[in-house]
């Protein structure tokens, strides 16, 4: 890992999200929203317990990583995995999309996102993904290119939704 000389490597640890860590990880996105938009519209007690149930339902198509430093979550990152159209030389294909990296703020600017990218990166080469996508945010963009992301003239999008929720 990338930190500070004076602090141990062996203090954090990049891992799959326990189940009774999910609150945690609801609350950072939580705050990721309200740092990047405002307080959102439904509040923290409101958010965690739908967050936490979603996260449950969801866990065979949505897998979390999160960091830890002495059992506190201090960054997350998700890896949403859908099932391709299985072609005559593959009959099962996945792809991954990596969604919802947040480093908490004070953690920020030592690496810790990177070692989040790999962690998820690996965690999608083990699950054989043929791919792994990535919308990332403006301040992201160089971190996903310094782990190997690289934009694609053919990858194309379109928005269909009523409003951006972030």
């Amino acid at each position: 890992m990338n930190l500070r000389q004076d602090e141990a490597a062996d203090d954090i640890a990049c891992r799959p999200a326990q189940s009774h860590e999910l609150a945690a990880v609801a609350e950072l996105r939580w705050r990721w929203v309200q740092e990047l938009y405002g307080t959102p519209d439904t509040t923290l007690d409101e958010f965690v317990p739908r967050f936490v149930a979603w996260a449950r339902e969801t866990e065979s198509s949505h897998r979390c990583m999160v960091m830890v430093r002495d059992e506190v979550v201090i960054g997350i990152a998700w890896l949403a995995i859908t099932q391709r159209v299985p072609h005559p030389r593959a009959l099962k294909r996945m792809s991954g999309d990596v969604q919802c990296t947040y480093v908490v703020p004070d953690e920020r600017d030592r690496g810790l996102g990177g070692e989040l990218i790999e962690a998820v990166l690996a965690w999608a080469r083990d699950l054989g993904l043929e791919r792994v996508t990535v919308h990332s945010s403006d301040r992201a963009v160089s971190a996903y290119c310094r782990h190997g992301f690289e934009a694609s003239p053919r990858l194309l999008q379109t928005e269909v939704g009523q409003g951006r929720a972030g």
